[in-house]
């Protein structure tokens, strides 16, 4: 299928999406300090737009005659994160999730829009643009996090 390798990645951030919807999910039950409500309140924010997005890659792959993965085990094998490692500390959440949405925007940079370009696939393109600058945004906030305190 000429489109495969353009489906994997689009899998493989899938996984990514799955992993950290996860992960968020994990981080606003048990985060813990000073900044709980405010972080509290982000975390669910940022897995909320997470099952957003992840349903818009899911989508996007079924458009293109591909075939979205559908199991926690898949997601797992496909994925380029690490599953949450963080205990309950604030700077610990944040770093980790600083260096998630990091490795995000570089894998859109270097791996998605060079995929979507080649197959002139425009739709796919703007997607992937979309998600760069949700992720470039929470970078920001993290990095405004860190140096506050």
């Amino acid at each position: 299928m000429e489109n495969q390798k353009l489906i994997n990645f689009l899998n493989q951030l899938l996984s990514n999406q799955f992993v950290m919807y996860v992960k968020l999910h994990r981080y606003h039950w048990f985060v813990q300090g000073k900044h709980f409500f405010n972080l509290h309140a982000l975390f669910e924010e940022m897995y909320n737009k997470f099952a957003e997005d992840l349903d818009a890659v899911a989508e996007r792959i079924l458009m293109i005659d591909g075939k979205p993965l559908a199991t926690m085990s898949k997601y797992l094998k496909e994925t380029t994160l690490v599953e949450a490692s963080a205990d309950d500390e604030e700077d610990e959440i944040i770093d980790q999730l600083h260096a998630d949405f990091k490795q995000l925007i570089e894998e859109l940079r270097d791996v998605g829009f060079k995929l979507a370009d080649e197959r002139n696939d425009e739709p796919t393109k703007d997607l992937l643009i979309s998600l760069l600058g949700s992720y470039e945004k929470y970078v920001w906030m993290l990095s405004a996090y860190r140096a506050y305190k």
